[in-house]
C-alpha cells in the first residue's frame, strides 16, 4: 500500500502535462476529447487505433495536431488499391554513384502513423503494415531496421461507401488495441468548428516531448492492478465467449466468436494508461467499463441471428457489462 501511495503522488506530478496537451490541442480540435484521449491511451500503452468514421470528422486533423503538440514525427499514407508494400515499408534502389543498392526507408519510420482508409488497399499492403505494428521492426533486403519509439499507427476506416474496399480480416483487425466511433458533433460545438475553421488556423506549439512520453510510459506500465480488478478483467472475456456460465444464456446465439487473450491484455493496458491519464497509479473497476467499449467491439463477432434483431457488438458488450459481476 504505501509502494502504491508513493506510485500515484509520483503519477500525480508527472500527469500534469496531459491537462496543457489537452488546451494545446483544443485551440485547433473542438471537442473530440473521447478520441484524443484514446489516442494517448493508445500512446501511452503501445497501443495501435482503429478509427471509423464518416469524412470530415476531423480524424486526421486530430492526429496531425497531437503529432505538433508533442513534437513527434508525423506520416500520413493514403491508402489505394495500387499501392505495393514498398511504398509503406522501403525498398533498396539502385544508386549509381555508389555502384550498388541503398535503402530507401518508407514513410513508415515515423513516430505517429496515419494510415488513412486502410480498407482501400489490398491484403498484401494491410500486411505489410500490420506486421510492422506487431513487430516494431521492418526488413528491407537482408537488414531488420527498427521502427521509432514511440511507435503509434492511427488506421482510418468508412464505414459507408464499401466499393472496392478490402475488409480488414478479423485477425488482423484483432492487432488493434482499440477501434473507435467517431460520431458527429454537437449542433454548439459544430458552430464553433464553422467559426474556428473559417479563420486563419492557430499554431500549435510543443508541449511535451518524445522523452517525457517515454517516461509516462514507463509509469503507465508500474500503474497497480489488484487481483480482484485482474478476475474481472478475465470474467468479462470469458462471458464474451462461455456467456452461459455467467447467467447470460440469451446471449449465446447472438455471439460468434468471443473475445482473443489479447482483448484481456489490452484491456488491462488500456485501463492502466485511462489510470494514469486521471492521475491515479491504480485501476478501479469503472476505468474497465469506460474503455471495455473501445477495446472488445471488434473482438466480440455477432452472428446472423444478432444482426438480424439489429444488435451490434457493443448492445452485446452492454449486456456483458451488467452481467458479470462487479468487485
Amino acid at each position: 500500500m504505501v509502494e502504491v501511495k508513493k506510485l500515484n503522488a509520483e503519477i500525480k506530478e508527472e500527469s500534469i502535462f496531459i491537462q496543457k496537451l489537452f488546451e494545446e490541442v483544443s485551440k485547433v480540435i473542438v471537442g473530440q476529447k473521447y478520441v484524443l484521449e484514446r489516442m494517448l491511451i493508445g500512446l501511452l500503452a503501445d497501443g495501435h487505433i482503429l478509427l471509423e468514421g464518416l469524412p470530415g470528422l476531423a480524424k486526421t486533423l486530430a492526429v496531425k495536431t497531437l503529432s505538433k503538440a508533442i513534437e513527434a514525427q508525423y506520416k500520413r499514407i493514403q491508402f489505394t488499391p495500387d499501392l505495393l508494400p514498398a511504398d509503406i515499408i522501403g525498398t533498396l534502389i539502385y544508386s549509381p554513384k555508389n555502384d550498388g543498392f541503398v535503402v530507401k526507408k518508407g514513410p513508415v519510420f515515423a513516430n505517429i502513423i496515419l494510415a488513412d482508409e486502410i480498407n482501400r488497399a489490398p491484403a498484401k499492403v494491410q500486411s505489410a503494415l500490420l506486421e510492422a505494428m506487431q513487430e516494431k521492426q521492418v526488413t528491407i533486403g537482408d537488414t531488420t531496421y527498427d521502427l521509432p519509439k514511440p511507435f503509434l499507427v492511427m488506421a482510418t476506416q468508412n464505414p459507408i461507401e464499401q466499393e472496392g474496399t478490402y475488409p480488414l480480416p478479423e485477425a488482423q483487425v484483432d492487432r488493434f488495441m482499440l477501434k473507435l466511433k467517431v460520431e458527429y458533433p454537437s449542433k454548439e460545438d459544430e458552430k464553433i468548428i464553422l467559426e474556428r475553421m473559417t479563420k486563419k488556423n492557430a499554431e500549435i506549439n510543443p508541449v511535451v516531448d518524445l522523452k517525457e512520453i517515454e517516461k509516462a510510459k514507463n509509469l503507465v506500465s508500474r500503474v497497480y492492478v489488484d487481483d480482484k480488478v485482474k478476475n474481472y478483467i478475465v470474467d468479462l472475456v470469458f462471458a464474451s465467449r462461455n456467456p452461459k456460465d455467467y447467467g447470460l444464456e440469451d446471449l449465446k446465439n447472438l455471439i460468434a466468436y468471443g473475445g482473443s487473450p489479447r482483448a484481456t491484455i489490452n484491456l488491462t493496458l488500456a485501463a492502466k494508461a485511462y489510470a494514469f491519464l486521471q492521475g491515479r497509479g491504480y485501476v478501479i473497476p469503472e476505468d474497465i467499463k469506460i474503455i471495455g467499449h473501445d477495446v472488445l467491439r471488434h473482438r466480440i463477432l455477432i452472428t446472423y441471428e444478432a444482426e438480424a434483431d439489429s444488435l451490434t457488438s457493443d448492445d452485446i458488450i452492454d449486456k456483458i457489462f451488467s452481467g458479470v459481476e462487479v468487485p
